[in-house]
């Protein structure tokens, strides 16, 4: 992709073939490179003298557009004007559409350096306007600057639903770099919501739309999420396998790595104890060599101090020292009370590294009264931050409903493991003050891979929306049904005894082995093994509930499947 955007870059044929494919409505054609932008916009001629059938500008002004979003991140600030000017020459032409799209592509300067208010004020504008005029492309661009925007506030759940909204309002027809964009942000919140196995499967469609358009650029930063996700759970062997697929990119093509790989990079290497190995990965960013490569302001600071880290461990506590010092004056320099505050921490620990355990309490103190004091400064700003985006009833019932949808399964629409864990201890404290029942039931569909490797995910998709559907219907009165992942779902039974609770698993059962799956499946059943467990003890936890209906399904996996299995009598 880089080739080609620097043949384009130097025709300006390559840039007429970009506006009259989007004219055409080929809106997914290639890239078009960022100096582009003022060119495209430059030839547009003066909009009061355009003539009626509408001409070319509005195309070309379309595909310039088209170019800025899909700019590279470390060139962010090449798009700062030519939006400004875009911006202005769409109200000329009667456009608010492009306005719109403009006006995003500002807002995510603004927030890359650093004014996350002003951008999720006008992500939020402009996702106001483009529901009003169902404009599902810029309901999808907003809706991913304000998942952005909330995951900046710590708000993780808002920040899922938007994304998941970003998903859901991408189309086929939208370019495969943007499609990749959004389906990598939703990986990266469902695993900070705790649904890994969704992340991944989202982010494997985002590595494959990247891999498919030849997009570098693009596949090294996804494997890098990729990479540290795997490396946040704890599998290594996974993390590692990302590390040598961003290598062997950067090595096929001859690419220059990104700060912020590298230090994904040395991070992992830490986890498997080669700190020489860490600090060499990062030497780049030591010797200065890649000072260009860093877009993010506490980029420099954050890098220094994983190094000095790797230092300390392999032992070179003089080297250390340095290290942290020269982050120390970084973070002086630029104001990194963040980053300064953990600089303190690490030298509490090069303290006792050496013994001076008096220092080391000292400054560890210090790091923790910091810490505190920047807490409440950023719980305030963030408070701040919300306000000033969202300032009306309206917006914080939009912020209510989007909360609602983050606890719903994006397939199905079931509720999502997230809110069983928030609503199962709720059930469980209510029956237990009221001295009523309460059931659970797990649903493990049977061979479920099978059907998968037969058709594809698609079909397989069809039938978890299918079952959702059955079990929905089964979730009657105060009943909960929800998906906890994969081919795995649940059923809350408040009120319901033991018998209740088997007579209607054993309907649900039956209901799916009943139902019409041969257009589906074709030859292959579907049928379903069940747990069911009932409150017996009024102290019990939510955690202990779910492991006794787990030993019961598998208590009915192992007697043979498609059948139900509850507490012994």
């Amino acid at each position: 992709m880089r080739a080609a955007m620097d043949a384009a870059m130097r025709a300006v044929a390559a840039m007429d073939a970009a506006m009259r494919a989007v004219a055409a409505g080929e809106v997914g054609g290639p890239a078009v490179p960022a100096v582009g932008f003022t060119d495209a916009l430059a030839d547009l001629p003066d909009p009061t003298a355009l003539s009626d059938p509408p001409p070319p500008p509005e195309a070309r002004l379309a595909a310039a557009l088209q170019a800025m979003e899909m700019v590279p991140i470390a060139e962010f600030r090449t798009v700062a004007e030519p939006a400004r000017r875009a911006e202005r020459l769409a109200v000329e032409l009667h456009r608010p559409d492009l306005r719109m799209r403009a006006r995003l592509v500002r807002a995510d300067v603004l927030r890359r350096e650093g004014d996350a208010v002003e951008s999720g004020r006008i992500a939020q504008q402009v996702n106001t306007w483009a529901t009003e005029h169902d404009d599902a492309y810029l309901q999808a661009r907003s809706h991913l600057l304000l998942a952005v925007f909330f995951r900046h506030v710590g708000d993780v759940a808002d920040a899922l639903a938007h994304a998941l909204q970003s998903v859901a309002h991408t189309g086929d027809d939208v370019p495969a770099r943007i499609r990749a964009r959004h389906l990598s942000v939703l990986a990266m919140l469902l695993h900070e919501n705790g649904s890994s196995d969704e992340s991944r499967r989202r982010a494997q469609e985002a590595l494959d739309l990247a891999t498919a358009i030849g997009d570098d650029e693009m596949s090294l930063q996804i494997l890098n999420n990729m990479a540290y996700t795997a490396s946040e759970d704890g599998d290594g062997q996974r993390a590692q396998h990302f590390i040598d697929e961003i290598r062997a990119i950067a090595a096929r093509h001859d690419l220059t790595l990104g700060a912020h790989v590298l230090d994904t990079i040395a991070r992992i290497e830490m986890t498997h104890g080669r700190y020489a190995e860490a600090e060499a990965t990062l030497r780049p960013v030591l010797d200065g060599a890649a000072r260009h490569l860093i877009t993010e302001g506490n980029g420099l600071a954050e890098y220094l101090l994983t190094v000095a880290e790797a230092q300390r461990l392999r032992g070179d506590i003089t080297a250390a020292q340095a290290t942290l010092d020269r982050t120390a004056w970084v973070c002086e320099e630029r104001k990194l009370a963040s980053v300064r505050a953990r600089v303190r921490e690490e030298q509490a620990q090069l303290y006792a590294a050496t013994g001076r355990y008096r220092e080391a309490y000292e400054e560890h103190r210090r790091f923790y009264t910091e810490m505190q004091a920047l807490q409440s400064a950023q719980r305030e700003a963030r408070a701040h931050a919300l306000q000033a985006v969202f300032e009306t009833e309206e917006a914080r019932r939009e912020s209510v409903r989007f909360r609602e949808m983050a606890q719903r399964d994006a397939l199905t629409g079931l509720h999502n493991r997230r809110y069983v864990d928030e609503q199962l201890t709720l059930l469980l404290e209510r029956a237990a003050g009221r001295r009523t029942p309460l059931s659970v039931a797990l649903i493990d569909l049977d061979h479920f891979k099978r059907i998968n490797d037969t058709f594809s995910h698609a079909t397989g998709d069809v039938v978890l929306q299918e079952i959702a559907t059955l079990l929905d219907e089964a979730a009657v009165g105060p009943a909960v049904a929800a998906r906890l992942g994969g081919e795995e779902f649940l059923l809350i039974l408040p009120d319901m005894d033991a018998d209740e609770a088997v007579r209607c698993c054993e309907q649900l059962r039956q209901a799916i082995a009943a139902h019409a799956w041969t257009p589906v499946t074709g030859e292959i059943p579907v049928t379903a093994s069940i747990g069911v467990t009932t409150v017996a003890d009024r102290d019990s936890t939510p955690s202990a509930l779910l492991a006794q209906a787990d030993r019961n399904l598998y208590a009915a996996k192992r007697s043979g499947r498609n059948r139900v299995i509850a507490d012994p009598a």
